[in-house]
């Protein structure tokens, strides 16, 4: 891989119209945007069917797309919708901030439409889709169509037990009674894929390459957990044992609960990881690179026993480690593959990151300690590697800057010559620009000068995350060139 550098902005992100970010002309004019600043990735976060509390670390499903994504000028181009009925609904008030619940409210009505009038006419289109992916989709479909008869309950509320189970004369029954919202679900993936297919291939004319999040754990509540509970650490009624999370430390006394099952390592080891590597398969067909999420999750991962409180109580266990890496050396010889090795990295973890040859992470936010020198300092960094100036748990560079120890500040400002004159945050810009990291990436906010109000994520708290959104007009060409005069600067 070549020097390189991408700007990493979440599709909802995106200044489309209808409320949330959409693969249509909003996301062309950002890959234009990207071309023309000089940028060879674009980083995404996860892009699937988002559950409660609008994190798209906790989809539905680990193979599908995100329903919202889908673009209605598109449709309405396509004749599924007309321009009055995708403008009719309320969307939200600010621009700025995806409204969940106004487009929860009505984007499905609307997909609903689109549904009605293309279903016969694409039938023979969305077989062959359904027979390319039939090892998650009918799940997948099936899942959904339950969830809405049961008001989108849990799969663990159900009321039927046979299937919460999935015994066979459940499935039979309800695939049977629920068959038009199947086919919804069904034609939605179609869409979804059909939209994405000409992006991803407008973004190549254009040399723009995707890279997509791959979370390591699945939600709970997905058609994944329900399809395939053998693959989890599950009880006889399906419940998990323990649940995923990292352990107490000085910031968090309590550990963080995640509260994901947790896979059943040695029986996935047994069968050569073959859901896994189905998954990744799928995200490499999707994306063109992979950023493989808690990488020290496949050294030990940290379980707590389910139902505890906090993650004070869990334990470290062995993860599936070294095989797991060779067989995705072995299936994807040639794949670009991002193993994200924050948090608590033992010796161990590093022996692994390092017998696999992906390239590690480096975040620029975490380099200014003053209590010790990080390997995340430009000079420490590796070739071998991705420099970030933060990630979506982070804030912005106005943000961190605001917020940081005053000493860790005064670090920054002497080691990166951090001036007024050039803009605090393009200082440390241009810092991460010219390390030898093969590969530097930067949240979009932070090109736009944005504080903390414009923060993707604050972990921990359960509300009021993934919403902003960039403003049309807001990646202008002054912009493009100004960010295309530092690449070309540091040779990237």
């Amino acid at each position: 891989m070549d020097r390189a550098a991408g700007i990493l902005l979440s599709v909802s992100s995106l200044p489309s119209p209808y409320g949330i970010g959409s693969l249509g002309q909003a996301a062309r004019d950002f890959v234009d945007f990207l071309a023309a600043a000089g940028q060879k990735y674009w980083q995404m976060l996860p892009v699937g069917p988002i559950s409660y509390g609008d994190s798209p670390y906790s989809s539905f499903s680990a193979f599908a797309g995100n329903p919202y994504y889908i673009d209605l000028d598109l449709l309405v181009a396509d004749g599924l919708l007309t321009a009055a009925e995708a403008a009719s609904p309320h969307w939200g008030d600010d621009p700025r901030q995806v409204d969940y619940g106004a487009v929860y409210e009505s984007r499905f009505d609307l997909l609903e439409k689109a549904f009605d009038r293309g279903w016969d006419r694409d039938k023979a289109d969305v077989t062959r889709f359904l027979v390319k992916n039939r090892a998650w989709l009918g799940d997948y479909a099936l899942f959904m169509a339950l969830k809405r008869h049961f008001h989108m309950a849990a799969w663990t509320q159900w009321p039927d037990p046979d299937i919460r189970l999935r015994k066979r004369s459940a499935v039979a029954h309800w695939a049977g009674k629920l068959d038009r919202d199947v086919r919804f679900f069904t034609y939605l993936q179609y869409l979804f894929q059909k939209q994405w297919d000409a992006l991803k291939a407008y973004a190549a004319e254009k040399g723009v390459r995707t890279i997509g999040d791959l979370p390591i754990y699945v939600a709970l509540d997905s058609a994944d957990v329900w399809a395939n509970p053998s693959k989890f650490l599950l009880d006889e009624d399906n419940i998990p044992t323990v649940v995923s999370g990292v352990p107490p430390d000085a910031f968090t006394a309590d550990g963080q609960l995640w509260g994901n099952p947790i896979y059943d390592w040695k029986k996935m080891a047994a069968d050569g990881f073959s859901w896994w590597e189905a998954r990744m398969r799928s995200t490499l067909e999707r994306f063109d690179v992979a950023r493989l999420d808690h990488f020290r999750g496949l050294e030990s991962y940290w379980a707590v026993p389910y139902g505890d409180p906090t993650a004070a109580t869990g334990h470290w266990e062995p993860g599936p480690g070294a095989a797991f890496v060779r067989m995705l050396q072995n299936k994807f010889p040639d794949s670009f593959i991002i193993a994200e090795d924050l948090g608590f990295v033992t010796p161990e973890v590093r022996a692994l990151l390092e017998m696999s040859g992906f390239p590690g992470m480096k975040v620029l936010e975490f380099a200014f300690d003053h209590r010790e020198s990080t390997e995340h300092l430009p000079h420490r960094h590796p070739v071998n590697a991705v420099c970030y100036t933060g990630t979506h748990d982070n804030t912005t560079l106005l943000g961190w800057l605001a917020q940081a120890d005053p000493k860790d500040a005064a670090i920054a400002r002497a080691y990166l010559g951090l001036n007024e004159a050039e803009g605090l945050d393009w200082g440390i810009l241009r810092g991460g620009m010219g390390s030898v990291a093969r590969l530097f990436v930067a949240q979009m906010q932070d090109y736009l000068g944005l504080d903390d109000t414009a923060r993707m994520n604050r972990p921990g708290e359960p509300g009021g995350n993934w919403r902003w959104r960039m403003l049309p007009g807001e990646a202008s060409p002054a912009l493009a060139a100004r960010i295309k005069k530092l690449t070309a600067l540091f040779g990237r």
